[in-house]
């Protein structure tokens, strides 16, 4: 195995090859370059590296590094991507390909971090030898291949019967809805504005976190879904209460697995009404019909309304990978102590 580090900002030229590795194994479209090139270019560190893998002739291993700190190196991670950017063929020895990487990079290495790996594309290693493994979140997805009425009679009672008055209120207040999907590229630069007009009026807006036209984010969002709609897999979702735009949902696929990228809803809605949530009814319908389609992935965090609409939570992880037995276990007992320093600092202290 032999690794080559260059510079990230190289990544366009390697594009190819970055987009065989995934199609031959984890094929999501988070790590699809139309989603990683403008990733890099908007929120790219410096110093990032693109590390490539060669054996044999052959591509068998990518990712991309940033360090951390002396001697802590791990892949990219920016906010925006939710998945490990690390991919490899199948079959591939993932540990020895850790254990060659850290050899290659520059400087002195202690480990080697791959962050936000899905167990659903890559079975979770056994804690032993130089690897540990940590919890990093539950995320949701939901499984298509049935009617759509089959299942939504089985979702809670609860959320089919909230829909069922909201629409009845909604009928009663003379309030028309429409779904609006948008595909087309040139729609994208209007469609990330009218999100980020929506995420400006929440908590977002407030805390100045919000999708904005005009800042980094909007411009990845932007690019990055016309790049997705040139071929057919980029998609805005609008929902509309009469003339008032009150949700959306940002998406791309690929592999038959579409990703909700980014959700927003007006929080100045009536609070009897769920926007989201009406609007996530109306969408549902139409991917639970479209053939080829096999899954829809959220990528964040479980909140409550994931687990009204699916059963399917998993448990993503971090790997690892120290230079020395010894250092992972002095790692760990470190970790633990300091577990434990929180726990005991969260006690009242008036109690035995």
């Amino acid at each position: 195995m032999t690794w080559t580090l260059t510079p990230a900002a190289d990544f366009p030229a390697h594009a190819g090859r970055w987009n065989a590795l995934n199609a031959a194994g984890a094929a999501s479209p988070l790590l699809e370059a139309d989603f990683i090139i403008p990733l890099l270019q908007y929120f790219g560190a410096a110093g990032a590296l693109l590390a490539r893998c060669e054996q044999h002739g052959r591509t068998v291993a990518m990712t991309v590094l940033v360090q951390q700190r002396p001697g802590v190196w791990a892949t990219f991670q920016p906010a925006q991507q939710p998945l490990a950017m690390w991919l490899q063929l199948p079959g591939e020895d993932a540990a020895r390909l850790r254990e060659t990487l850290m050899q290659a990079l520059p400087g002195g290495k202690l480990l080697l971090a791959v962050m936000q790996c899905d167990p659903a594309l890559a079975p979770r290693p056994v804690d032993a030898g130089r690897v540990q493994t940590l919890d990093y979140m539950d995320t949701a997805r939901i499984t298509l291949g049935m009617a759509y009425d089959d299942y939504w009679a089985g979702r809670g009672k609860n959320l089919r019967n909230n829909l069922k008055k909201q629409r009845s209120r909604l009928q009663r207040e003379g309030i028309v809805t429409r779904l609006e999907i948008c595909t087309a590229p040139q729609q994208m630069a209007q469609a990330v504005a009218d999100y980020g007009r929506l995420e400006s009026n929440g908590w977002k807006g407030a805390e100045g976190t919000a999708v904005h036209a005009d800042n980094a984010q909007g411009g990845f969002y932007g690019a990055m879904l016309a790049a997705f709609c040139h071929r057919g897999a980029g998609s805005a979702v609008r929902y509309w209460f009469n003339d008032q735009l009150v949700a959306m949902d940002l998406c791309i696929e690929g592999g038959g697995v579409l990703v909700v990228l980014k959700t927003a809803y007006d929080e100045r809605v009536a609070s009897h009404f769920s926007p989201a949530l009406l609007m996530r009814d109306d969408s549902f319908r139409l991917l639970f019909a479209r053939p080829g389609l096999r899954l829809v992935e959220f990528y964040g965090q479980v909140l409550p309304w994931h687990r009204q609409w699916t059963d399917e939570v998993r448990t993503m992880y971090h790997i690892n990978h120290y230079r020395w037995p010894l250092l992972r276990q002095l790692h760990g007992q470190l970790r633990a102590r300091r577990g434990s320093f929180r726990r005991l600092s969260r006690r009242n202290p008036l109690e035995s």
